[in-house]
């Protein structure tokens, strides 16, 4: 069984900092209960905090589909493209080097 792993990215608009902080937190907050996450990491860049990466890994391919089906997630993507510049976080799948 492969998991699912990946990194979002997006910058956040000036003046929508404070909001997208507590979006995070509360977002991680439950990601993190979900059966099958395996790790979900939210950063900041240090030289510009309006930029985001978060690191997640998911069990495996069902995992993340109950992942993104989550109400919450729905939730949460819907209000952040009201506060990022661009139309939506970029992800990026990873694969283990072996």
């Amino acid at each position: 069984m492969m998991t699912k792993t990946l990194y979002a990215e997006f910058t956040v608009q000036p003046g929508s900092e404070a909001r997208v902080a507590e979006m995070m937190l509360e977002l991680t907050r439950r990601v993190r209960q979900e059966p099958g996450n395996e790790l979900f990491l939210p950063y900041t860049r240090e030289e510009n905090p309006r930029e985001y990466f978060v690191f997640e890994v998911y069990r495996d391919e069902a995992a993340f589909q109950e992942h993104i089906s989550a109400d919450y997630g729905a939730t949460f993507n819907q209000e952040l493209t009201r506060h990022i510049e661009g139309d939506a976080s970029e992800l990026t799948w990873l694969l283990p080097v072996e």
